[in-house]
C-alpha cells in the first residue's frame, strides 16, 4: 500500500447483529491496510444479552456503541440507524472511504450510493453474504479468513496446481484479467492484473485459496510464464506474466 492510501480516513461502521466479536482484532488489522479508522461505530440493541461479546471489546478498540432498540420482533432495527449515520458522515465528515461490516443485503444500496459519491467502500462479511452486497463494494473481504490462518501455501506443488487449474471460475478470471492488461506481446504487469481482478470480483482474495499474494497463486497454477524486470525508477523488480498459450500460438 502506498503512503497516500495509508493516510486515507475511513469510517468503520459495524452491524453488531451480523458480525462476530471474535474477528475484531484481525478486522482492525485488515482495515489498517487501507487507511486510518477515524470513525469507529457499532450498531445494536445493547440491552440484548446476545451482544455481550461485543461489549467486552468496545473499550479496547475505542469503538463507539450506538443504541438502537429492537421495537419489532424479527426486524433488524440497527440497519436504519447505520444507514442514516453513513449518509450523515458522507455529507458532513471528511472521510474518504467506508468499511461496512455486515452480512446483510440491506446495505447494498448504501454501498452503491457511497460509491456514486466517489468514495471507496470496503465490505466485510461472512461467505453467506448475498452477491448483490458483495458486488456493490469496491472490495469485499470474507471474515472467515480473519478467524484462521489461511496464508500457508500447500506443500504439494503439483497437487496444488491441479486443484487450482480445476477451478474453472478462477482460471477464467485470471486469464481474462491477464488478457485485458497485456501489451501486444501478451505480457501483463502483475499490478494491473490485480486491479483488473478487483474490478471483476470485489470478493477475490488470495487468502481464500490459501495464499498470501496474487503472485503466489500465479506461480502455483502453472499456466502463466513469469518474468521479473528491473527498472531504473524502482529498487525492486517488477513482475510480468503471460498466458503460456500465447507462447504456443494458441488463442
Amino acid at each position: 500500500m502506498g503512503s497516500d492510501n495509508m493516510q486515507k480516513k475511513l469510517a468503520v461502521l459495524i452491524d453488531a447483529d451480523n458480525a462476530q466479536p471474535s474477528i475484531i482484532e484481525d478486522l482492525m488489522t485488515e482495515i489498517a491496510k487501507y487507511g486510518t479508522a477515524s470513525v469507529k461505530r457499532i450498531y445494536g440493541d445493547w440491552t440484548d444479552t446476545r451482544l455481550k461479546g461485543w461489549k467486552e471489546v468496545l473499550l479496547v478498540y475505542a469503538i463507539q456503541p450506538i443504541q438502537q432498540f429492537g421495537y419489532t420482533v424479527g426486524k433488524n432495527a440497527t440497519d436504519s440507524a447505520m444507514i442514516i449515520d453513513a449518509m450523515d458522515l458522507l455529507y458532513t465528515e471528511k472521510v474518504e472511504g467506508f468499511c461496512l461490516v455486515s452480512s446483510d443485503s440491506d446495505f447494498t444500496r448504501l454501498a452503491s450510493r457511497i460509491r456514486e459519491s466517489g468514495l471507496t467502500v470496503i465490505g466485510f462479511g461472512e461467505k453467506k453474504t448475498p452477491k448483490a452486497f458483495v458486488g456493490a463494494c469496491d472490495r469485499f473481504i470474507y471474515t472467515e479468513i480473519l478467524r484462521k490462518d489461511t496464508t500457508a501455501a500447500p506443500k504439494h506443488r503439483e497437487r496444488t496446481a491441479t486443484l487450482l487449474r480445476g477451478n474453472t471460475k478462477l482460471v477464467n478470471m485470471l486469464r481474462i484479467a491477464v488478457d485485458a492488461s497485456a501489451d501486444e506481446s501478451g505480457w501483463a504487469y502483475l499490478g494491473n492484473v490485480g486491479q483488473n481482478i478487483a474490478n471483476q470480483a470485489p470478493e477475490f482474495d488470495p487468502r481464500n485459496y490459501g495464499f498470501k499474494k496474487l503472485g503466489e497463486i500465479i506461480k502455483a497454477v502453472q499456466i502463466f510464464d513469469i518474468e521479473e524486470r528491473s527498472s531504473t525508477n524502482s529498487p525492486g523488480a517488477s513482475i510480468y506474466i503471460r498466458d503460456k498459450r500465447k507462447k504456443n500460438g494458441e488463442k
